[in-house]
């Protein structure tokens, strides 16, 4: 089942890019399971969402991220996890 995580996130733009770059250095910027993934800064957190094609993908990833985050100072982000009623996406080329 497609799963929608809703993460708010309390950091600043550099610890959520240096996120990114340990994801990178991990090979785990695109993780398998991820569909999606959009992050914007909003009242001094950041509004992170992720599509993932199951909880157990998503879970997997935990494995990785939560260590990442923790190595560049953000607590452990509020999570809301939600089944995807609706998924569109652009028909491929």
């Amino acid at each position: 089942m497609i799963i929608t995580v809703f993460f708010d996130v309390v950091a600043t733009a550099a610890q959520y890019d240096g996120v990114m770059r340990d994801l990178a250095a991990a090979k785990a910027v695109h993780p398998r399971g991820r569909l999606f993934h959009v992050a914007q800064p909003n009242e001094g957190e950041w509004s992170v969402v992720d599509v993932w094609e199951s909880q157990d993908a998503f879970q997997e990833f935990g494995k990785t991220l939560m260590p990442i985050l923790g190595k560049n100072g953000i607590p452990q982000p509020r999570l809301r996890i939600l089944p995807t009623h609706n998924l569109v996406r652009p028909p491929s080329a």
